[in-house]
């Protein structure tokens, strides 16, 4: 049966290309177009069945029995990467991963007035780069892609709601890399070393399924709603991937050999929000913290908590919504203090930007609905992310040599379409 379940879920990762970039940190800013318009925001503010994944509580708002959206995310990040020292920089590459299509399914349904359940299927998250043709970047390929199926149950008392979405989660990570920089060959003029093969990493991809859970509260005072929401950590093994890959880095001085665990956890998430409606205009803002200092194999990589501040616009007519939005978080990943010994550091910095580059922070947001009639409706939603850069030290990268590469700089920007269909009944 969890072979079964795998190969079903991998028929539907098939729209996705090879990797994912998502926002804060590797974690979509939003589920559904409704949400992603409106800068991710979603905890005090109802999204009908997609708010499964955000605050279960808030699915018995649906106005009809039953409501059913299908949705996906056209995601299209760019990235780039060189390496080199102060001046002297090699020539800029590309990351190949550059679209992805991430599905959503959520389905709600009334049983009375104070009972609603559903059930739904949706890409959350995902990570990679895609340099297997660029030996000065060791060949990187990384590629971390999950997707949750959950069954939404809430129960509403007066102004009230509790919910909870129990969670079946799939994950896939694949790391490979191949060759390290030939010490005998000196930097120089903004050329880069030359590069032999003599360590690699490509253990093929790597899949687990495990559980986990959402809850949501909500409560409604006239206009005003305000929702609490507490996502829980969830711990996935991807064998060969981490433990596997330290042996190898251990070549070179990555962690000093020192990642055990092929343990590679979806972090908590805590946060509160609020909205206030008032003659077809509402204003929605989250705030959350997203757990990654806590979270297996992102500790290793040095990842901190990430605060994250959501504001969303939305007007409504009869016919037709307006929605904007602005989503901030600090980047999960920073800069590790290198010192003339410190290995370790330059290694977490080199990888932490070349492969799992988390380092995009605002995110400004636009989108609307279009009803075609009293059952159908559109949505639509624009994301853009600007380019962030940043530059750490790898001069005490084992793998380099004298007069080798001492910097490592990455560029990421995103943009994003997501669209979604609705029908209530």
């Amino acid at each position: 049966m969890k072979q079964t379940i795998k190969l079903a879920i991998s028929a539907s990762l098939l729209f996705s290309s090879t990797s994912i970039f998502a926002t804060n940190g590797s974690v979509l800013i939003g589920i559904g177009a409704k949400s992603r318009s409106m800068g991710g925001t979603g905890i005090g503010i109802s999204h009908g069945a997609d708010s499964a994944l955000i605050n279960p509580s808030l699915i018995g708002t649906i106005e009809n029995k039953h409501e059913i959206s299908f949705g996906g995310t056209l995601f299209m990040p760019d990235v780039s990467n060189s390496m080199g020292q102060s001046g002297f920089m090699s020539a800029t590459k590309e990351s190949a991963a550059d679209k992805s299509v991430i599905p959503s399914v959520s389905l709600a349904t009334k049983v009375n007035n104070n009972f609603c359940w559903g059930v739904g299927m949706w890409g959350t998250a995902g990570m990679g780069v895609d340099y297997r043709n660029s030996a000065n970047n060791f060949n990187m390929v990384t590629n971390l892609q999950l997707m949750q199926f959950g069954v939404p149950l809430a129960y509403s008392i007066n102004s009230f709601s509790i919910g909870i979405t129990p969670i079946l989660q799939y994950g896939s990570l694949d790391i490979s890399y191949s060759g390290t920089l030939d010490t005998s060959t000196a930097f120089a003029g903004g050329q880069a070393p030359a590069v032999t093969a003599d360590v690699g990493h490509d253990e093929g991809v790597s899949q687990d399924l495990a559980m986990g859970y959402n809850i949501g509260l909500s409560y409604f005072i006239s206009d005003l709603t305000i929702g609490l929401s507490y996502k829980s950590q969830i711990d996935m093994q991807y064998n060969g991937q981490l433990s596997g890959a330290s042996s190898d880095f251990a070549n070179f001085g990555l962690f000093g050999g020192s990642i055990l665990s092929d343990t590679l956890s979806t972090p908590a998430e805590i946060g509160i929000g609020t909205s206030y409606e008032v003659k077809g205009h509402t204003i929605a803002l989250d705030l959350k913290q997203i757990k990654w200092s806590d979270a297996k194999g992102y500790k290793d990589f040095m990842w901190e908590n990430q605060t994250v501040i959501a504001l969303g616009y939305e007007y409504t007519t009869n016919l037709w919504a307006l929605r904007l939005g602005y989503n901030y978080g600090d980047s999960p990943i920073s800069e590790q203090a290198t010192n003339t010994s410190d290995a370790t550091a330059s290694a977490i910095n080199m990888f932490n930007l070349l492969g799992f580059p988390a380092i995009v922070e605002s995110h400004f947001t636009i989108g609307g609905s279009y009803a075609f009639d009293k059952e159908t409706s559109l949505d639509l939603a624009y994301t853009y992310a600007p380019e962030v850069t940043q530059t750490y030290s790898i001069a005490q990268f084992a793998g380099f040599g004298p007069n080798n590469p001492t910097q490592i700089e990455t560029k990421h920007s995103q943009t994003s379409l997501s669209i979604g269909l609705n029908y209530s009944f």
